[in-house]
C-alpha cells in the first residue's frame, strides 16, 4: 500500500467527528474530576493558587515548566535577550567573528550563573576529548566520551564534580547536570567528527566555539558539529524572503502556547492526578485513558515549547537547529518516537544508522537499537524505569521489522496485492491503533510512574475488557485513519503525481488508407519544423 491510498471524503469527515466528540468527553471527565479533587490533602503540594482572573488553583507539579515560564522566567530571558542583543551588533559590525563573538558571551554567561571553578571542569572534558580525537581513532573517542558521561551518572563522581559549582541555589542541579551532559555529547560529536577529517584537524577554538553557545548549553537542543561549524561560519547572512516575519510569527505561536497551557492547568490537573493513587482507582475509564493520553501530549508541548523558544533565537543568529519533536498523536510507530529531535538525531548518526545500514537485516538492526537504547540508557541515567522503558522501546522498534518482514512473505503479499488500496490502508489502521497504545503506556512509565502504567493497562485490556476496550480502539482507529490522511497530502504537496500522458496523435487518411501529405511549407527550416514530434508536457514538466 503506498502513503498516497485515499479513503472517501464522508469517511474521512467521520472519522474527525468521533475523534473530537471522545477528546472533549474524555476532558470534560479530567475537568470534572480536577473540581471535585481541588482540596484533597495530597494536592496541597502541587495545587497552588494561580491566576487572580480565575480565582481557581494551578498545578505546578512540572518543575521544569515552572521554571522556564514562571520562577525563573526573568533569569532566562535576560540571558537570551543579551545573546540577542551582543549577537545583532556583532553581525552588523564583524559579521566573521559572530562565531567568537557567541563564544566569549557564553562562557561569560557560564561563569557568572555557575563560578568558574564549574567552568574550568567543563573546559577540562573539552580539553580531554580534544586530545582523544587528534588520535583519530571512533571507537577510542567513543569509548572515552561514554566513560565521561558516565561519571556524571553514578557515585562518587558526581559528588565530587558537584563541588565544582559554587553557592546553593534552586537551579543549581538543573544547570550542573543539564550543561554537563550536553558538553559531553558534544564533545564527542565534535571528536566523532575529527575522525571523519581527512585534511588535518579542527582547531580547539572550534570546539570551544561550538560547546559554548549559549542557546543550546544548558538545555540543549544538541546540534552535530559539521552542521554547526557550517553554519556559524557562513559568510552569507542574508535572510530568504519573509524569514523574519515566519520567526516573529512563530514566537508568538510559542507565547500563545504558554499562555494556553497556563490556563489549561487551572481547569485540568493532569499532573498532580497521577501521583494519587487511591483517586485513580475511583476514576471511570475514560478519565483514565484520557489522562494517560493528555500526559504524553503535554510531555510534547512541554518540549516543542522549550526547544521552539531556544530555536527561535537559534534562528536569528542564521542557524538551521532541530526542529521540534514530533507530535505524540502523530506517532503510531516506534520508529518515528522521540521527544528530542536533536538527541535523536545525534544517536541516529553516531550509532544506529551507522551500525544498522539500511536497517533491511534483522542481526544488524537488533544490534544497531541494541546499543542506541545503550547510550540512551546511560544519558537518562541507568534505573529501573529507564531500563523497563528502554527494554520495551526496543522491543516494539524490532518487532516492527519482524513483522514487517513476516507479512511481505506469501501469501500475505498476494492477500494485500489483490485488495484495494484503501481497504490495505483500514487493515494497517487497525494493526497500527494497537501498536499507538503499546507506545503510550511504553513512554508513561518514563513520564509517570510504573503503578499509573499498570493500572492504566489494567483498565484498558482486563477490567474494562470488552466494552472500554471496543470503544477505546476504535477511537484510537479513527485517529490513525486522521494522522494517514494529513500524511497522505503531506506526500502529495511533497511529492505530486505527474500528469497522464497526452493521447496520442490521431493521423487522418484517405479513403484508400494512405496517409495525408503534410501542409505545404515555405522554407526548408520551417518544413523540418513541422516535421518535428510534439513535446511531451510530462517531460517538459520534468525538465
Amino acid at each position: 500500500m503506498g502513503i498516497k491510498a485515499a479513503l472517501p471524503k464522508y469517511e474521512i469527515y467521520f472519522y474527525n467527528t468521533v475523534l473530537c466528540l471522545a477528546m472533549f468527553w474524555a476532558a470534560s471527565w479530567i475537568s470534572e474530576v480536577s473540581s471535585s479533587s481541588a482540596n484533597r490533602k495530597t494536592f496541597k503540594t502541587s495545587v497552588k493558587p494561580g491566576w487572580y482572573y480565575f480565582g481557581r488553583n494551578m498545578d505546578t507539579a512540572d518543575f521544569e515548566w515552572m521554571m522556564w515560564f514562571s520562577t525563573f522566567r526573568e533569569h532566562i530571558l535576560f540571558a537570551l535577550s543579551g545573546h540577542v542583543l551582543f549577537a545583532k551588533i556583532c553581525s552588523m559590525l564583524a559579521p566573521q567573528y559572530r562565531s567568537l563573538v557567541y563564544m566569549v558571551y557564553g562562557l561569560l554567561a557560564v561563569w557568572t550563573s555557575m563560578g568558574w571553578t564549574y567552568l574550568t571542569l567543563m573546559l577540562s572534558h573539552c580539553i580531554l576529548l580534544y586530545s582523544i580525537s587528534l588520535v583519530k581513532i571512533r571507537w577510542l573517542c567513543f569509548v572515552t566520551g561514554l566513560c565521561t558521561l558516565a561519571t556524571f551518572k553514578c557515585e562518587p563522581f558526581v559528588s565530587w564534580q558537584g563541588g565544582f559549582v559554587e553557592g546553593e541555589f534552586e537551579l543549581r542541579h538543573v544547570l550542573f547536570y543539564g550543561g554537563c551532559g550536553f558538553t559531553i555529547m558534544r564533545c564527542m560529536s565534535f571528536a566523532l567528527e575529527n575522525c571523519e577529517r581527512k585534511d588535518g584537524n579542527y582547531n580547539i577554538l572550534e570546539l570551544l566555539k561550538y560547546n559554548f553557545y549559549l542557546p543550546f548549553f544548558y538545555f540543549g537542543p544538541i546540534m552535530t558539529f559539521d552542521k554547526f561549524y557550517v553554519q556559524a561560519n557562513k559568510s552569507d547572512l542574508s535572510r530568504k524572503e519573509r524569514e523574519m516575519w515566519n520567526i516573529s510569527l512563530q514566537g508568538l505561536i510559542y507565547l500563545a502556547v504558554i499562555l494556553f497551557v497556563d490556563v489549561l492547568f487551572h481547569f485540568m490537573y493532569i499532573l498532580t492526578i497521577p501521583t494519587d493513587m487511591k483517586l485513580l482507582k475511583h476514576l471511570s475509564d475514560w478519565a483514565l485513558v484520557g489522562l494517560a493520553y493528555f500526559n504524553l501530549v503535554y510531555d510534547w508541548v512541554k518540549a516543542a515549547v522549550m526547544f521552539g523558544v531556544i530555536n527561535t533565537v537559534s534562528r536569528l543568529d542564521h542557524l538551521d537547529p532541530p526542529k521540534p519533536p514530533k507530535c505524540i498523536t502523530m506517532l503510531y510507530v516506534f520508529a518515528e518516537t522521540h521527544f528530542d529531535r536533536g538527541i535523536n538525531e545525534w544517536l541516529c548518526k553516531y550509532v544506529y544508522n551507522y551500525l544498522g545500514g539500511k536497517h533491511e537485516n534483522v542481526v544488524e538492526e537488533l544490534i544497531a537499537s541494541l546499543c542506541t537504547f545503550g547510550v540512551t540508557i546511560l544519558w537518562l541515567g541507568p534505573c529501573d524505569v529507564v531500563l523497563i522503558w528502554a527494554f520495551f522501546n526496543c522491543f516494539g522498534l524490532n518487532f516492527e521489522l519482524w513483522a514487517a518482514k513476516f507479512f511481505s512473505m506469501e501469501p500475505f503479499s498476494s492477500f494485500e496485492a489483490a485488495m484495494s488500496e484503501a481497504m490495505s490502508r483500514r487493515i494497517r489502521a487497525i494493526f497500527n491503533t494497537f501498536n499507538f497504545w503499546t507506545i503510550v503506556l511504553y513512554n508513561i512509565l518514563a513520564l509517570n510512574s510504573l503503578d499509573f502504567a499498570k493500572l492504566v493497562a489494567k483498565r484498558l485490556l482486563l477490567k474494562g475488557f470488552p466494552i472500554t476496550t471496543i470503544i477505546v480502539m476504535f477511537v484510537t482507529y479513527c485517529l490513525i485513519q486522521v494522522i494517514k490522511e494529513r500524511e497522505r497530502r503531506q506526500a502529495l504537496i511533497d511529492d505530486p503525481d505527474p500528469l497522464p500522458p497526452p493521447p496520442p496523435p490521431t493521423v487522418s487518411t484517405s479513403m484508400t488508407g494512405t496517409a495525408a501529405a503534410p501542409a505545404p511549407t515555405s522554407t526548408p527550416a520551417a518544413a523540418a519544423a513541422a516535421a518535428q514530434p510534439a513535446a511531451d508536457p510530462s517531460k517538459e514538466k520534468a525538465e
